[in-house]
């Protein structure tokens, strides 16, 4: 079993809607903590991080709102990822998905150390492959995964400790991207099944070729779920709404698929505005897709012979 280590992060500087500070709460008050132990898994919560001081950094794009705030962010989340990473699996508590820029960066920094190779998979309807240099909107949550990447022009946020592969990174359920995003993804070896390729393939054939990989190599993986993956019929909880998102028991498949594998080594839950929710409809439905991550099934297979 899992020494599962809550870490709330209630930051909403990376967007502009208000709403995703309160996404810890809403994980905790849905019974995330309580659904793990139940599965037979110890839990600590930390409580919720707080951002690092703030300092007075701007950036040549004038379009960048609360750079310094996110800085902070990722300098806090950082710390409290290379904290966590050798006494179990932290999951992160958003917030918006701007906090992937501290945890991804933690996660690289401690896989770097024990020696082993890092893989990501990018459950979202974006890309979130923007450097500040390319945003329009100057929402920083449309960057962590090219900072990750090692992409140039994150100066002034700290150098990327150890840079993830193009061949390491699989995003899963793509349906919005922008042109600037489009063109750099072009260049890298970046897997990306957006929504058609799981039309055209299903969710578990591409999802097996990628977790085959992490096996092969003995990797730590790093799973970052944002709420907009979900189809907003099911999950109207996120401020990014895109049409066309996975169901229901396409989103358990994956998370099933990905318990199975057992490479999963951190969590990212990321984009819950509570404000935005049906009477805690979209919380519950991501505490039960954790459920599903750590163990939980509806009817365990044998393995028969004939």
């Amino acid at each position: 079993m899992t020494n599962c280590i809550l870490i709330g992060a209630p930051m909403d500087e990376g967007q502009r809607r208000a709403g995703c500070l309160m996404g810890p709460a809403a994980y905790r008050v849905a019974g995330l903590a309580e659904v793990l132990r139940a599965l037979g898994h110890t839990v600590e919560d930390q409580g919720d991080a707080t951002p690092a001081a703030l300092g007075e950094e701007t950036h040549a794009n004038e379009a960048i709102h609360h750079l310094p705030e996110v800085i902070g962010w990722t300098n806090a989340l950082a710390a409290a990822a290379r904290d966590a990473m050798p006494r179990g699996m932290p999951i992160f508590l958003g917030g918006d998905h701007a906090l992937a820029l501290g945890t991804l960066s933690g996660v690289a920094a401690h896989a770097k150390a024990v020696g082993r190779p890092l893989f990501v998979i990018w459950l979202d309807a974006h890309s979130d492959f923007h450097t500040p240099a390319t945003t329009t909107s100057g929402n920083l949550h449309g960057t962590p995964m090219a900072y990750a990447a090692g992409r140039a022009g994150f100066a002034p946020f700290p150098d990327f400790p150890a840079p993830v592969p193009g061949e390491n990174i699989c995003m899963f359920g793509i349906r919005s991207v922008d042109p600037a995003e489009h063109a750099m993804l072009e260049e890298t070896e970046i897997t990306v099944n957006d929504m058609r390729v799981l039309d055209e393939r299903g969710i578990a054939a591409p999802l097996k070729e990628f977790l085959d990989q992490v096996q092969a190599a003995d990797g730590m993986l790093h799973v970052s779920l944002d709420v907009d993956f979900l189809d907003p019929s099911i999950a109207p909880a996120v401020g990014t709404t895109v049409p066309g998102g996975t169901t229901f028991r396409e989103a358990h498949l994956v998370c099933e698929m990905l318990h199975e594998s057992g490479r999963v080594t951190s969590l990212d839950l990321v984009e819950l505005n509570p404000f935005l929710d049906d009477r805690g409809r979209t919380a519950k439905l991501m505490v039960d897709l954790v459920g599903s991550m750590m163990g939980q099934k509806v009817f365990d297979r044998r393995t028969r012979s004939y």
